[in-house]
């Protein structure tokens, strides 16, 4: 166990007195792993730490949720599925008129901030990456926006909308002359390790929609999907966790005869080299250092070492442009003189 976190007995019930000693050994134990994750997550991480067994995994989130509820810890203590939130919510400035006055006249000095150049020009390959779970989400985002990828839990991604959307902006990639790439990581276990087949062909039963502006669908015949993770040899070097049984939805097991799809080939498969027990994709928060540098090796494989140094320099570009552009409009010092009429006043 590790010695700088406080000790907790997992097996006895959490009553309402030891309650807030669970919160207050949370907020620790999240103050030092510096990202949200899902109450799973969290189990995760106890586990990791030698805290508690992978039996008490739902005891640990029944009592973080409960901890959330009842407002011994904060409510986005955890991270949530996206797409939930409310749209159309206003909240009235806490400034004067004056204050935004300055701050949009702040912005127009360092606007080239606001223009977002085509990062894709003149690039190989355009890139997307979905991940299973929320807690992979939260983790990878940061080294996403290093290269400029959209990411996304696949969770929400089984509607229409959803995939209309990431295969638009394929599509519009492969206009260009890119060669698209999906990059996925999702749990190890048979379904989880057939998924890019499942991700061609939801893409395949879109083909052929129309958008109200006329575009049309996007053909994923040459979308390369590649599943980087989680694998297993990965799994074994890292002494990740593994769960028994493979359940999935209606709480039935794939494992048991019984199930529908157990005599199934992909099933079979699986449970002759790995048995009847799975990896979650979660379980990559009890290495996040190890994982974020993971998934940017993978990136790189497509777009190379040197590709934040080609995005550098188009930033660099608009940055130039535009600062030209905004002292040939004459515009620069007249706000200098608003902002800074003290820098100006030898002037009067």
């Amino acid at each position: 166990m590790h010695s700088n976190v406080p000790q907790f007995d997992f097996t006895k019930k959490i009553t309402k007195k030891k309650i807030q000693q669970f919160a207050d050994l949370m907020i620790e134990i999240s103050e030092q792993a510096g990202f949200k994750m899902s109450s799973r997550g969290w189990a995760y991480i106890c586990e990791q730490r030698g805290m508690i067994t992978k039996d008490q995994f739902d005891k640990v989130e029944s009592a973080i949720n409960r901890c959330r509820k009842e407002g011994y810890l904060p409510v986005d203590f955890t991270a949530d599925d996206a797409g939930r939130e409310f749209e159309g919510v206003e909240k009235p400035d806490e400034g004067t008129v004056k204050d935004t006055l300055r701050w949009m006249m702040n912005n127009v000095l360092d606007g080239h901030r606001y223009y977002t150049p085509n990062w894709w020009k003149d690039e190989e390959y355009y890139i997307q990456m979905v991940v299973e779970k929320i807690d992979l989400k939260t983790l990878f985002e940061p080294v996403c926006a290093e290269y400029h990828i959209p990411i996304a839990n696949s969770k929400g991604w089984n509607s229409i909308n959803s995939r209309a959307e990431y295969s638009r902006r394929f599509k519009q990639a492969e206009d260009m002359g890119l060669k698209c790439v999906l990059l996925y990581m999702g749990d190890h276990d048979p379904d989880g390790l057939r998924i890019s087949d499942t991700m061609r062909k939801n893409l395949f039963d879109i083909k052929d929609i129309v958008w109200e502006d006329g575009e049309t669908g996007y053909d994923p015949t040459d979308l390369i999907i590649d599943r980087f993770g989680l694998n297993y040899d990965f799994i074994i070097e890292q002494q990740y966790t593994w769960i028994q049984g493979l359940m999935t939805g209606g709480n039935k097991d794939l494992s048991d005869p019984k199930h529908h799809n157990h005599n199934l080939p992909y099933v079979q498969n699986y449970l002759k080299k790995i048995g009847a027990r799975k990896c979650e994709a979660n379980v990559v928060v009890t290495t996040p250092d190890l994982i974020r540098e993971f998934c940017r090796e993978n990136i790189e494989r497509y777009l190379g070492v040197e590709s934040k140094d080609r995005f550098a320099e188009k930033r660099r570009i608009v940055e130039e442009e535009y600062y030209d552009s905004l002292d040939k409009s004459g515009l620069t010092e007249p706000i200098l003189k608003v902002l800074h009429p003290e820098q100006f006043e030898d002037e009067q």
